[in-house]
């Protein structure tokens, strides 16, 4: 398994460019890197385009509800995402030395790459924003200025998520792995949910 910050953002790009070509099948081998990070940027750009709808003035109240709930499925969906990611990274690095001075990182690399995978977004959603011929010249312009910083944006969370991967295989950094579990989505430790008698 090949794993750096290229290929993720190769897929993340490939991703974002395929759902709005309405092309959902993950072309990747199953259970890959590529494949859990095609995935988790699928559900995030579905994602993107919930929380745009769920903020439109003329939305019913049914419409609304109903957004919120398929926005909170998507949350915990993407959180699954993300720890099957995790898990596949630190079995990758399994075999990897812990130096005697070795620092954990608070991060999470899967953490880190999902926050690469809404900054693709922003980045895809920017670029398009600077294309539009139905707006003023002031607003290509300061959508232009708005994409040189997610790029450079996007170089240096490269840079972090590559040192990271670097840093734990040579085991001067580690990480561990957690489960966020969320408590929201579960009718038994949600207390609105299991107090309600419509649950």
């Amino acid at each position: 398994m090949k794993l750096n910050s290229s290929i993720i953002v190769q897929v993340f790009e490939k991703s974002i460019q395929s759902w709005h070509n309405n092309q959902f099948e993950n072309p990747y081998p199953l259970q890959s890197l590529e494949f859990l990070c095609f995935n988790k940027n699928q559900i995030d750009t579905t994602q993107w385009h919930q929380e745009d709808e769920i903020r439109r003035n003329d939305i019913s109240t049914e419409d609304f509800v109903a957004c919120k709930r398929k926005i909170d499925a998507l949350n915990q969906q993407r959180t699954d995402w993300v720890e099957q990611l995790d898990d596949l990274i630190f079995d990758f690095y399994k075999h990897s030395k812990k130096n005697i001075n070795a620092k954990m990182n608070s991060e999470t690399p899967a953490w880190l790459i999902d926050r690469m995978s809404i900054l693709e977004l922003k980045i895809y959603h920017m670029k398009e924003q600077t294309l539009r011929s139905d707006v003023d010249q002031v607003h290509i312009e300061k959508c232009k200025l708005k994409l040189d910083i997610l790029l450079q944006q996007r170089v240096d969370m490269c840079t972090c998520l590559d040192e990271l991967l670097i840093d734990i295989e040579n085991g001067n950094r580690y990480f561990k792995v957690y489960r966020q579990m969320k408590m929201y989505n579960d009718k038994t430790l949600n207390p609105a949910l299991y107090h309600s008698k419509s649950n």
